[in-house]
């Protein structure tokens, strides 16, 4: 008798998962074309476009659909450095962002949690700098770099610089911008992980003897790894593509040059938007490739 009655719910919990699953598909409707208009459909053409080859006899930036796999092989030969370059920046970038935001999200999300007042004009400051333009900034910090500019003039006084030597054009000037333009990208997540710890768990490690120093680093730490690792994700990924910074007109030069500064240089100007279109499929593929393997060995696959 129980048996059966436990078959009549379970029939009808079947048949109301069955009633409710058209209305789940269509509130689902909306998302799934929004993905498929401006994700699927731009990878798909961008994956068409760096198979293209050269009209025979056509005019300059004219191409036809072909299965021309020569473009990878051209850009990786031609545009390795600039990739391991736009890496590296990026890794550096990441590196010096985790350095500045971890203190300055542990300030704002454990030392200023009995101050909301403080705590909250303090995230203002973080996030102020995304109220003026990105370009804006990093052109800013172009003529503070410059050779007129106070911090070429101080490195020239002391000996750093040599008469009509410029910041700007260097890997400094462009890893310090990627650093300065993610710095809210990475204290970001790492504060809303913090501000969410339970410090019961810190003082319960002091109170069994741990210094502070091992307070933080087996506890404190690892708490907050998901925001390190959320963070660190958020600085890396969009620094790898960044052209702006290494552009000539703005803090890098052709020394300096990364990987999303030669695709915007193959589709604006030398209009071979293969070359380009299939620099943009290696540049996510590797990133995708770096973050598995990055995620995989924090342990924490459920970013993925």
């Amino acid at each position: 008798m129980a048996f059966t009655a436990f078959s009549a719910a379970e029939q009808k919990v079947d048949e109301s998962a069955r009633k409710r699953s058209p209305i789940a598909l269509f509130l689902l409707l909306p998302g799934v074309l929004f993905l498929v208009l401006f994700f699927v459909t731009p990878l798909i053409s961008l994956v068409l476009t760096s198979l293209q080859e050269p009209v025979p006899g056509g005019f300059f930036g004219e191409y036809r659909q072909a299965l021309n796999w020569q473009n990878y092989v051209f850009v990786l030969e031609t545009y390795g450095v600039q990739a391991a370059r736009a890496f590296g920046y990026a890794a550096l970038a990441s590196l010096f962002a985790l350095l500045i935001g971890f203190p300055l999200a542990y300030f704002i999300g454990i030392t200023l949690r009995r101050f909301p007042l403080l705590q909250a004009l303090a995230l203002v400051l973080v996030i102020a700098p995304f109220f003026i333009s990105f370009l804006l900034r990093t052109l800013a910090w172009k003529q503070i770099f410059a050779i007129e500019g106070p911090v070429a003039g101080l490195a020239n006084a002391i000996g750093l610089l040599g008469p009509g030597e410029s910041i700007t054009g260097t890997a400094f000037s462009v890893v310090f911008g990627l650093t300065y333009n993610f710095i809210p990208f990475m204290t970001l997540p790492i504060y809303a992980t913090l501000e969410r710890l339970d410090l019961r768990l810190v003082e319960a490690g002091g109170d069994l003897y741990a210094n502070p120093a091992t307070v933080f680093r087996t506890v404190t730490l690892p708490l907050a790894a998901p925001g390190v690792i959320s963070g660190t994700l958020l600085t890396f990924i969009p620094a790898s593509g960044d052209y702006i910074n290494a552009s000539r007109d703005f803090l890098g030069s052709t020394e300096t040059a990364m990987i999303g500064t030669v695709i915007e240089a193959n589709f604006l100007v030398l209009q071979n938007y293969p070359a380009a279109a299939a620099l943009s499929i290696v540049l996510m593929a590797v990133i995708l490739v770096l973050v598995a393997i990055y995620v995989k060995r924090s342990g924490t696959e459920d970013l993925l």
